[in-house]
């Protein structure tokens, strides 16, 4: 009996490590590191993003005097933060760190980077790579010339109403052939673009769907003939004046960046985003970005329905859009709790990044982005 059972469990160690090496590369990556994390950036290769002009954060005056409210520091525990930040009136008022984080601390953006992707488009619109976003896409990737796809065009794309079929799950076991499992441990991303179909018209219906934004990624590259992370060193992270070089993660060595996530900065300078989306794409008083193009990004795409059939007044052209107590908040969010906060009406950024978010939902909203928001408020109240 017992040498039944050593063969028994012999045959069953070679069969799954057959099984294991047949499966596709990217699958077995997801199956050796299993979760997505906000650390992850180390197991990848990376493009710097070059600070070239760094320019601290100047202080508020109240900068230090502050502290958060018990009742809203246990929530922060409890999903895991690891920073959160407040800019009011253009000057660093709180910061407050987790889990052995800092004011230097990496973390992955996850599609808080959808954001940041959308304003290089536009970025390219302003300088004349791109005639506008409503050029077709096919312009740019000729595998997009195709009867279905020629009608894409860069609008859609930005709006979530590309009608392509991307599979967008992150939950289950089914994931593990999911094209976002693809998307993040693959090596080949033009390969997974360039198979995509239009399979419903675009233009009409909200669908969430981050290889929207993998495509406009190579749009952009093929638009400015260099490397996304280049032009946006050179178009935002210098005239931001971020203090630290990012990172932003790539398919492969000198490949192509996983432009629907994986922008790795520290939460000071995710704040330089929030400050751009609240100065309408100024940055202490020089356009960075067209005024106009930014306030058409960060104001909600209403001519569009979602999948309930209600106008679109949550999402903008890769901006979240909250309406908070009569106000309209853009704002910036990853799948783990990553959020940038743009808040006019108090002139102010908020930064929350952590390791989990919450799962209920009002509407189209985690319900921690109105903790966040209010925790923010509380301190400048």
């Amino acid at each position: 009996m017992k040498v039944n059972r050593l063969i028994a469990l012999a045959i069953f160690v070679a069969g799954s490590a057959i099984a294991y090496f047949l499966l596709p590369q990217y699958a077995r990556t997801a199956l050796r590191y299993f979760n997505p994390g906000i650390e992850d950036y180390p197991i990848f290769d990376n493009r710097v993003i070059t600070a070239g002009d760094p320019r601290p954060w100047d202080l508020h005056n109240e900068y230090g005097a502050l502290s958060l409210d018990a009742a809203y520091e246990d929530t922060f525990m409890m999903l895991n933060s690891v920073a959160f930040v407040v800019i009011k009136d253009g000057k660093l008022l709180y910061e407050k760190y987790w889990d052995g984080y800092s004011s230097n601390s990496l973390s992955n953006s996850f599609s808080a980077a959808k954001s940041i992707v959308a304003f290089a488009i536009l970025k390219a619109v302003e300088e004349g790579y791109i005639q506008s976003i409503d050029q077709p896409v096919s312009d740019f990737i000729p595998a997009y010339q195709t009867p279905a796809n020629k009608k894409l065009t860069l609008r859609n794309l930005l709006t979530m109403s590309s009608g392509l079929n991307w599979q967008e799950n992150h939950k289950g076991v089914s994931t593990l052939f999911q094209t976002t499992t693809e998307a993040y441990y693959g090596k080949n991303l033009d390969k997974l673009i360039n198979r995509l179909e239009v399979t419903s018209e675009p233009g009409k219906v909200y669908n969430y769907l981050s290889g929207n934004t993998l495509v406009l990624g190579r749009v952009l590259t093929n638009a400015v003939g260099r490397p996304l992370s280049e032009y946006v060193a050179e178009k935002f992270w210098t005239p931001l004046q971020a203090e630290k070089d990012a990172l932003w993660s790539l398919d492969k060595k000198d490949g192509l960046e996983k432009a629907y996530c994986c922008f790795n900065t520290n939460a000071r300078d995710f704040a330089r985003w929030g400050q751009l989306m609240l100065d309408t794409g100024a940055w202490h008083g020089k356009q960075v970005i067209d005024k106009q193009l930014m306030l058409d990004a960060i104001s909600p795409a209403t001519y569009l329905v979602d999948g309930n059939g209600n106008a679109l007044d949550y999402y903008g052209q890769q901006v979240w859009i909250l309406q908070y107590e009569g106000m309209q908040i853009p704002y910036m969010r990853g799948i783990l709790g990553q959020y940038v906060f743009a808040v006019p009406e108090k002139n102010m950024v908020i930064v929350r990044l952590g390791h989990e978010r919450s799962e209920a939902r009002t509407g189209a909203h985690t319900n921690d982005v109105f903790y966040w928001v209010r925790a923010g408020m509380a301190l400048v109240e």
